[in-house]
């Protein structure tokens, strides 16, 4: 059962019944007729049929967001930037697509050789919640761009805002969603041309290889416990300032948000009270009420299972300098966590923490610090604050992630590859990194 709920009230908001694997097999069929005859539009005339769907997305953009803050439970301006940066990023790809997948000549000893991209067909996505509109789009937009169709399989506590979004995708494009149970998203795998998945590991290591034994081409964007590092030379007040945005954005449901903050042996005093400071100043409240900073939990599960996370650090020897209580009353909410004291022993040093807590870990040096933020599962991003660059630059180079910014919280950029190494997943999406994942990068060559 695919269910929308209120996740402060509890008020079912939608429902709907998984869809039987014969009516989806029978939608795929026609999803792949209409691939055809898109693929072999110019891509002018593909990207032309996007723009019309970024000019519905903007024209719908308040509604959308008003569902993914109840549905979600994110604050609503969080909503409306995740809207906004959907819209944008339509409106990039059809600008550059045309030039991205033009056809590149290569000199060899033929009178003409060149590379051509070409789409692999039906391409099948499996999301999460937490993003339900960008997350869609993030992986979907380049893919038909290059005629690829995609069928989207959502999470089943968005379905609401899933069914709002492809209304306004409309019929024109081969995009479609797929209302799957587990089984059969897992038949849907093995039927489709390639699989796109957004979620936790585990369940990116198991549909990975199912796709692996159908041999179908995967992007696996997982889990994250990205490393916010102060050297002794930061600016400990921006830091400080950035660290708690980036922590508790989204009330910490976010793969990309800093989740272990490494402070330095020398600075660690100065910089502690700052930051507690910045937590301070967090309202937790109704996330549609715009004075809220710090929104509820998406489930009650999830919440649960944060709060078991930071339990299991107090009793190995963590200390909580604010937060760590479960409240009651309506609404999934938990309060700002900032975990001291963290070592090994504790569940939050080596796993991701969806929820807003932030582990802090001491590091003798900058050296140190590094070598704490490569000891991790995850690989996704990180950040490292310093006013000596050229240092920060080769301390960047040191650190096994998708992506680092120096004196920057982690983020995504339209421009830029966003993806991670290790637990964090493979392939890349965004910028024209992204645009190639889905593709038969096809050579020509002409006597």
């Amino acid at each position: 059962m695919f269910r929308s709920v209120n996740v402060v009230s509890g008020e079912t908001l939608y429902e709907r019944a998984a869809q039987p694997w014969p009516l989806f097999a029978r939608d795929l069929t026609g999803l792949r007729e209409q691939q055809q005859h898109f693929a072999a539009l110019p891509v002018t005339g593909r990207t032309a049929l996007l723009s019309a769907f970024a000019d519905r997305l903007a024209a719908g953009r308040n509604r959308l967001a008003h569902m993914v803050c109840e549905e979600v439970g994110r604050c609503l301006r969080e909503c409306e930037a995740e809207l906004d940066k959907s819209v944008e990023l339509i409106r990039y790809y059809a600008r550059l697509a045309p030039e991205l997948l033009a056809h590149k000549t290569i000199a060899t000893q033929a009178s003409l050789s060149q590379v051509c991209f070409e789409p692999l067909g039906v391409v099948l996505a499996v999301m999460p919640w937490n993003y339900p509109v960008w997350q869609v789009l993030r992986f979907a937009v380049p893919a038909l761009c290059a005629g690829n169709a995609c069928v989207v399989k959502p999470a089943p506590s968005v379905a609401r805002v899933t069914a709002a979004l492809f209304d306004l995708a409309g019929t024109e494009l081969p995009f479609q969603a797929a209302w799957l149970d587990h089984e059969a998203t897992l038949q849907a795998v093995a039927h489709c041309d390639a699989m796109a998945f957004t979620g936790s590991t585990d369940t990116g290591r198991h549909l990975a290889a199912h796709a692996g034994a159908h041999l179908k081409k995967t992007v696996l964007e997982l889990g994250g416990s990205n490393a916010f590092i102060v050297m002794p030379d930061a600016d400990l007040q921006q830091a400080a300032t950035d660290a708690c945005y980036s922590r508790f954005r989204d009330a910490g449901q976010s793969c990309n948000a800093a989740k272990r903050i490494i402070i330095t042996d020398a600075v660690a005093d100065r910089f502690l009270p700052l930051f507690l400071a910045e937590c301070a100043k967090l309202k937790t409240g109704h996330p549609l009420d715009a004075s809220t900073t710090l929104a509820p939990l998406h489930r009650e599960d999830l919440r649960l299972r944060v709060h078991a996370q930071v339990e299991d650090a107090l009793a190995n020897g963590a200390t909580a300098l604010c937060g760590g209580v479960l409240p009651e009353g309506r609404g999934w909410f938990y309060p700002a966590t900032v975990l001291d004291n963290v070592t090994p022993a504790c569940r939050v040093y080596r796993e991701e923490v969806f929820g807003p807590v932030a582990v802090l870990l001491r590091a003798r040096d900058a050296a140190h610090a590094v070598a704490l933020a490569n000891d991790n599962p995850f690989g996704l991003g990180a950040s490292i604050y310093s006013a000596d660059e050229v240092q920060a630059w080769k301390y960047a180079r040191q650190l096994t992630t998708g992506a680092v910014f120096i004196n920057r919280h982690t983020s995504s950029d339209l421009r830029l590859p966003f993806g991670g190494v290790k637990a964090s997943g493979y392939g890349r999406e965004l910028s024209e990194f992204g645009l190639y994942e889905f593709v038969n990068v096809k050579s020509y060559w002409q006597k």
